[in-house]
C-alpha cells in the first residue's frame, strides 16, 4: 500500500498533476476502498503515478503496464485495476499490448497521457507528434505522419474509448468514473500539457 507521502517528481505545470487529481476524484466518487484499487504504470514521467495514489501500485517495465494490469485483474477480479502510461509508453514501445487488450476486452481501465513526445528523455518525437514539429530527434521537423490512437483502439474492438483534456477536471473525472464502471476494457486518451518539452 502506498502512503501517499512520496515527494512529487514532476515539472511545474505538468498535466500529470491534473490527471492525478481526476483519478483520485473518480475513486472517491465511486467510494472504492484503497485496498481495492491497483494502479499499474510503465516508466518515465507517467510511471510515478502508481507511487502517488493511495492504494496498491506497481511501476512495471516500459510499455508493460497493460499486460501487468491484465494479469492482476485475472488473478484478483475484485480489484479495480487502472493502467497508466504516456504516449511513448503505450502508443510507441508496446502498442501491441494495447491493441490486444482491446481485443480481449478484459475489465481494466487504461489511461494514456499524450504529450506528443518522449518527455523524460528530453523531447524526442513520439507516434503522436504532429507533422513538421521540431524535436530532439527531428530537429528539421517531424516528417512521420502521427496516428490517431482513438480510431486505432476502436478498430481493435474497444467499446469504451474517450478523448479527454487534462485541464478539464470535471469531464476527465467523469470519463474515469464511467471507465471504471464499464465492465470491459476501457481506454482514455488524455491530451496532456508538457510545459518543458511540448512547446507547440
Amino acid at each position: 500500500m502506498r502512503s501517499g507521502l512520496n515527494k512529487f517528481q514532476r515539472c511545474p505545470w505538468c498535466g500529470n498533476f491534473m490527471i492525478h487529481l481526476a483519478i483520485k476524484n473518480a475513486i472517491k466518487e465511486l467510494n472504492i476502498p484503497k485496498h481495492k484499487v491497483m494502479v499499474v504504470t510503465g516508466i518515465w514521467c507517467s510511471g510515478k503515478m502508481s507511487q502517488y495514489l493511495d492504494g496498491y501500485g506497481a511501476e512495471s517495465l516500459h510499455g508493460r503496464s497493460v499486460p501487468f494490469a491484465t494479469g492482476i485483474k485475472l488473478a484478483n477480479p475484485d480489484l479495480t485495476v487502472i493502467a497508466y502510461g504516456g504516449d511513448g509508453d503505450g502508443y510507441g514501445i508496446w502498442l501491441g499490448h494495447l491493441l490486444h487488450a482491446a481485443r480481449r476486452d478484459t475489465n481494466i481501465t487504461y489511461i494514456v497521457a499524450d504529450n506528443e513526445n518522449y518527455a523524460l528523455t528530453t523531447g524526442q518525437a513520439s507516434p503522436t507528434t504532429p507533422i513538421d514539429i521540431p524535436t530532439k530527434s527531428t530537429p528539421a521537423g517531424n516528417q512521420i505522419t502521427p496516428f490517431n490512437p482513438i480510431e486505432l483502439v476502436k478498430a481493435a474492438g474497444c467499446r469504451n474509448v474517450v478523448d479527454a483534456v487534462d485541464k478539464d477536471i470535471k469531464n476527465l473525472t467523469q470519463a474515469i468514473v464511467s471507465a471504471i464502471q464499464h465492465q470491459w476494457f476501457s481506454h482514455i486518451h488524455v491530451n496532456q500539457a508538457c510545459p518543458t518539452w511540448r512547446r507547440w
